[in-house]
């Protein structure tokens, strides 16, 4: 079987197991916690590594923290994963809020910015060790802008040198999912190596089908977030593709944290209770069996779609 990076270092991909295929460690706003004393470090990577136990102890092998470049931590991320054992892979990237520094603005190419996102999957990230095992890039409600298109094609152009898979953030609503395989196809892009991330996000089975049968695999991947679409509504929609013949394309998780600096905590447990990374375990994969999903899809959707997701390979 091919290998695939993680923070410990490369593993074979059969070894990949549950895989939980869009969440974070930590998140919060790039420069802030660098520059304020808003968080007891020690205390929080002792929180993050309590939180990969639990959910292993549930059966779950891999987590893939799609944290892009510009907000990623990834001393924090490894000291997590020493404590805790869980087996994660992280990304290179850039998300579509995009940063000065690689704005169409600053005469930097396009080249430029994926030359940066080759040398952490090859090279390593920084002076960690830790190479990126995955590409994240994003387009939100604005959509494809001129700065988001060139974070977009130096994804593609990553992936083409390197063959690390590509994951993305998208606006379902907006259906932008469409628009980034439009952008990944110019490129050369084989789609079948691309995850539409929060796809989820969207009863819209009509969308979800055009997504996937260009090649692409679809995250169902906001579960615990029911203020963007009510579990019920997710689980139905994830039954209804899978008897429509989808569960190979689908793939499950929640897009939650560890940390999140976004929200106040006590907020963020008053308006979403279930955003954690237990839920799918405990929560939503009886659902889907009550549901009428099968052991088989589910299987497909957890471990089956994440270990091809990683072990399709070779740059082109």
């Amino acid at each position: 079987m091919p290998a695939v990076n993680t923070v410990s270092g490369p593993i074979d991909t059969a070894d990949l197991g549950f895989t939980l295929m869009h969440e974070h460690i930590i998140v919060e706003s790039p420069g802030v916690k660098e520059n304020f004393p808003i968080i007891d470090r020690e205390a929080e990577i002792d929180k993050a590594a309590a939180k990969l136990k639990d959910v292993m102890e549930r059966g779950v092998n891999t987590l893939v923290d799609l944290t892009p470049g510009d907000w990623r931590d990834i001393p924090l991320v490894k000291e997590v994963v020493r404590r805790s054992g869980m087996q994660v892979i992280v990304a290179t990237g850039i998300y579509w809020e995009v940063p000065h520094h690689f704005r169409s603005i600053t005469g930097r190419n396009i080249d430029y910015i994926a030359e940066l996102f080759v040398k952490d999957i090859q090279d390593g990230i920084m002076d960690t060790g830790v190479k990126a095992g995955i590409i994240k890039c994003a387009t939100d409600e604005p959509g494809v802008t001129q700065d988001v298109e060139r974070i977009l094609r130096a994804s593609a152009k990553a992936h083409r040198a390197t063959s690390v898979p590509i994951s993305t953030h998208t606006h379902a609503a907006s259906e932008v999912g469409l628009k980034q395989q439009d952008v990944f196809e110019s490129e050369g892009v084989d789609l079948s190596r691309v995850v539409i991330g929060h796809s989820g996000d969207t009863e819209d089975t009509n969308y979800l089908r055009k997504l996937c049968d260009r090649g692409s695999y679809i995250g169902m991947d906001r579960f615990g977030i029911d203020i963007f679409l009510e579990n019920e509504k997710r689980i139905a929609t994830i039954a209804k593709m899978c008897g429509m013949g989808y569960a190979e394309k689908m793939v499950l998780s929640h897009d939650a944290a560890c940390y999140f600096g976004w929200v106040d905590p006590p907020l963020r447990e008053r308006i979403v209770p279930n955003w954690h990374f237990n839920y799918i375990p405990d929560n939503v994969l009886p659902a889907l069996r009550e549901a009428g999903v099968t052991e088989d899809q589910i299987r497909t959707m957890t471990v089956e779609n994440p270990r091809r997701i990683f072990e399709k390979q070779g740059a082109y």
